[in-house]
């Protein structure tokens, strides 16, 4: 049997191939919308996939499924599980609990999980030519390493109302009726890592299993006293933020992302017709450089959505293709940096990009306007913007600032001040100036707090204790 994990760093996703070596087929479960990396590695296996399935109804990308059968003729399974309202939109064959997919000698078993959401699967994965029972479960957002998938999504980002009550009850008994009854050999593969919103501690480690998890999850202690009440408690405290994008993500991947088939890179724009698109407000600039070159000075207008790495996770933040028409065009090095921030952006559902220029020369420029935290309380100002996570604002804050994350912000305008500046801080100065960017297109007044909260907090730290050794 191979199995290969194909990890995301961008959006800490973990997707999995899984094949037969003795048939040569396979089955490629939690995909992304990009798909080159899963052909490659068939091609490198001289495997053929034969299925795609997934989890359940993701909600943080938009998922490569439809995309990867388009271009492979495999069979799409996905969940039968959690009810009408929690149906696929799309043609595909449906697993319930129990059922298996075939490849070989491999077989891939769905377990019905929910807690995180209705629908989710799980799925054991026996490879028969060494064993008659399963020795891997992959988990999707069910069981991470050191933590558990929360439950309280649909509520944060899909409009349920307290749903996460029932939730946190669904995956208190998933986890005794099903992961618990597993032998504690079986290797668990999770569908995330570190930095993902899908959980509210999950670790680095790409790998766990059941014994480990067992013994070492800040959840077992619950199970093991049969403490549902408790469980929920803990559970439910100190989620961090769930992405306005979200909600999006999941009415698209419940109804089918649009299958796009084979991509040519973006094409290099001339300035001249650059020029004449920003006159006739046809394009978004979109700068992809890091906030400490943007601060120097960036193109008039441009949103920063920086990449590269975290283009998919910073764009989904301050680009809504449900609402903004107008075609991305990036600042990037070169060509091949391009078409990486393009793909990027296709795993959020963005897949506006007309093409990529090299150069701001001939372009409108402007250096963003920028406040030292020495200058800060005197410096007049409408509202300190905080948009870092709640649970980091919890933590420490600017006294007198609002919380309201990056990743909600546009969707959110109406808590912000329509006169008057604005001045947004982070930890240290990327998604503050994401968030500026945003901001300022849609018309506020944004200054950035140069060092962000981190520099505040020392400069905070040096005064104290200057005052305590004079006094």
């Amino acid at each position: 049997m191979l199995l290969e994990r194909v990890y995301d760093n961008d959006l800490s996703q973990a997707g999995y191939l899984i094949g037969c070596q003795a048939t040569g087929e396979a089955v490629v479960v939690d995909a992304r919308r990009d798909i080159d990396d899963y052909l490659d590695l068939a091609r490198e296996h001289g495997m053929r996939i034969v299925a795609v399935t997934e989890t359940h109804i993701h909600a943080d990308y938009l998922s490569g499924t439809r995309e990867l059968a388009a271009a492979t003729g495999a069979t799409v399974y996905v969940s039968g599980e959690g009810g009408r309202d929690w149906q696929y939109g799309f043609e595909a064959r449906r697993l319930l609990d129990g059922d298996a997919i075939t490849v070989g000698n491999v077989t891939v078993r769905a377990r019905h999980t929910p807690g995180h959401t209705p629908e989710h699967l799980s799925f054991l994965v026996t490879d028969g030519a060494f064993s008659q029972e399963p020795g891997y479960m992959l988990s999707g957002d069910f069981v991470f390493a050191g933590d558990l998938g929360r439950p309280d999504l649909l509520d944060e980002a899909a409009g349920g109302i307290d749903t996460r009550f029932e939730g946190a009850r669904l995956l208190f008994t998933s986890l005794r009726e099903v992961f618990l009854t597993l032998p504690d050999h079986v290797q668990v593969l999770p569908g995330h890592g570190a930095g993902s919103a899908c959980g509210k501690a999950l670790g680095a480690l790409p790998a766990t299993t059941v014994g480990y998890e067992r013994i070492n999850a800040w959840w077992g202690s619950y199970l093991r006293e049969d403490d549902r009440d408790g469980f929920i408690e803990e559970l439910l405290d100190g989620q961090p933020d769930a992405h306005s994008y979200f909600a999006r993500m999941k009415r698209q991947n419940k109804e089918g992302p649009r299958v796009l088939g084979p991509l040519t890179p973006p094409p290099e724009l001339g300035t001249e017709a650059i020029r004449r698109s920003l006159a006739e407000d046809e394009i978004v600039l979109v700068d992809t450089r890091s906030h400490t070159e943007v601060h120097r000075g960036t193109m008039a207008g441009a949103l920063n959505i920086p990449g590269p790495a975290k283009a998919a996770t910073f764009g989904a933040w301050v680009y809504d293709p449900e609402t903004e028409t107008r075609p991305l065009v990036l600042l990037t090095s070169d060509a091949d940096d391009a078409r990486k921030v393009r793909d990027h952006l296709l795993r959020v559902g963005i897949d506006q990009v007309a093409g990529h220029t090299t150069t701001m020369e001939g372009l409108p420029t402007f250096v963003p306007e920028r406040v030292t935290p020495a200058e800060l309380a005197e410096t007049e100002v409408a509202l300190v913007l905080d948009v870092r996570n709640r649970t980091e604002h919890a933590e420490g804050h600017i006294p007198g600032s609002r919380q309201l994350s990056v990743g909600r912000a546009l969707w959110n305008l109406d808590a912000l001040p329509s006169e008057g500046a604005i001045v947004s801080y982070c930890q240290a100065g990327a998604r503050s100036s994401v968030a500026a960017g945003a901001l300022r297109r849609a018309g506020y007044h944004v200054v950035e707090l140069d060092g962000g909260y981190a520099d505040w907090a020392a400069r905070e730290q040096d005064r104290a204790g200057s005052e305590a050794i004079s006094g």
